[in-house]
């Protein structure tokens, strides 16, 4: 545990069934005439974004809908040179990670023009960005609470977390609303990752008083809920439950760190791209199963949230790993890599990626050699 912590905050979060309908009050009261909509085509076609047009009618709107998933820098790039001549006075991103990262360099790229240079280098955003409200439509990445930005390096074939805290948006809408439309696989693979980054950054190196409030909540509320929202897409209980568990997973996140999950993942979705839910939820219980013997204090509490049976004659860090992989297969992940085409001639490509990722993987409690991240990835073969 780390002897000081913090932990910055967005600075208004509303949620609830209907929720939504507040965005109209927010723009009041930050004085927006002039308001892009960021979003992607999936959610463009839904019907969501004329849902929000119509709630800010006193505004004049713009949407911007291109936003594509898992985006390259360059991409992100592209859809500022659209923009960047547009007078605007809030910009209000409608998705999943994708969109809501995107905007979040969108919205300091206006203001730090010099910025644009290398968006790879945080530290030349020296001014916060304009005024943002993120309305999540996934219950997964908890970008909405996060300093966090996650891009595709192409070049290196992998993905970049840019981190700074002017990301962090001005206003978090969570409806559980927006994400009754989301289909089984995707309500998985998020819910998935949101439960990655509760029990990593519990058990990781920078874990404090405040992240370990967020992620045992969150493992709960996920244990409970998860398998619910998965079978009946129309449960706005779980549902709801779902969209605050992610939150909570982000607001660990702004406080701890992940660790070699997502340390790992991050080749799998630069180079294969694997979307980044489902990558995490393939290497969530064997990292786990990796790290269990390190942190078996701690998977004591992680059984408790899970509703586990605690029993002092009993190996509680074998249970947790055993519950994972259940959870794992009761939503349809994977447990290999084969049906991404993936194989052990990609072996040292995946392991000198992950083992780039040292900002993350520093923070595993259990220090990991390239031959443990190979032996990961062969098991997933």
């Amino acid at each position: 545990m780390t002897s000081f912590y913090q932990m910055r905050l967005p600075r208004m979060v509303i949620g609830g069934a209907g929720s939504v309908s507040q965005l109209s009050e927010l723009a009041k009261e930050s004085e927006a005439k002039d308001v892009i909509i960021l979003t992607d085509k999936g959610i463009f076609e839904t019907g969501i974004t004329s849902r929000i047009e119509k709630i800010l009618t006193s505004c004049n709107t713009r949407i911007v809908k291109d936003v594509p998933s898992e985006p390259e820098y360059a991409q992100v790039l592209k859809i500022y040179d659209e923009i960047k001549n547009v007078e605007f006075d809030l910009i209000v991103a409608v998705g999943g990670g994708s969109v809501m990262d995107t905007a979040k360099i969108i919205s300091v790229l206006v203001t730090n023009p010099e910025y644009a240079k290398d968006i790879l280098n945080p530290s030349l955003i020296k001014n916060r960005g304009k005024l943002s409200a993120f309305i999540p439509t996934t219950a997964g990445t908890g970008s909405e609470a996060t300093p966090n930005s996650i891009v595709v390096v192409p070049e290196k074939e992998l993905k970049v977390g840019i981190v700074n805290p002017n990301f962090i948006p001005d206003y978090v809408i969570l409806d559980p609303e927006m994400t009754l439309k989301l289909p089984p696989s995707v309500t998985a693979s998020t819910g998935l990752d949101a439960f990655c980054h509760a029990i990593e950054c519990f058990i990781s190196k920078k874990a404090n008083p405040f992240s370990d409030m967020y992620a045992l909540k969150a493992i709960n509320l996920i244990s409970k809920n998860i398998r619910r929202a998965y079978t009946n897409g129309s449960d706005i209980s779980a549902r709801e439950n779902m969209l605050l568990a992610a939150f909570y997973g982000g607001m660990c996140i702004a406080s701890s760190s992940t660790v070699a999950v997502h340390a790992l993942s991050y080749p799998l979705g630069g180079k294969y791209r694997i979307p980044h839910g489902i990558s995490n939820a393939i290497l969530l219980p064997y990292v786990m199963e990796y790290n269990a013997d390190y942190v078996e204090d701690k998977f004591k509490e992680v059984a408790i949230a899970m509703g586990l049976d605690v029993d002092e004659s009993s190996n509680i860090s074998k249970k947790v790993v055993e519950e994972i992989f259940k959870l794992t297969d009761d939503l349809k992940i994977p447990h290999d890599l084969k049906k991404y085409g993936i194989t052990k001639a990609d072996l040292d490509i995946l392991v000198e990626g992950a083992a780039e990722v040292t900002r993350l993987l520093d923070n595993n409690p259990k220090s990991m050699t390239k031959d443990d991240i190979r032996n990961i990835y062969l098991r997933l073969m």
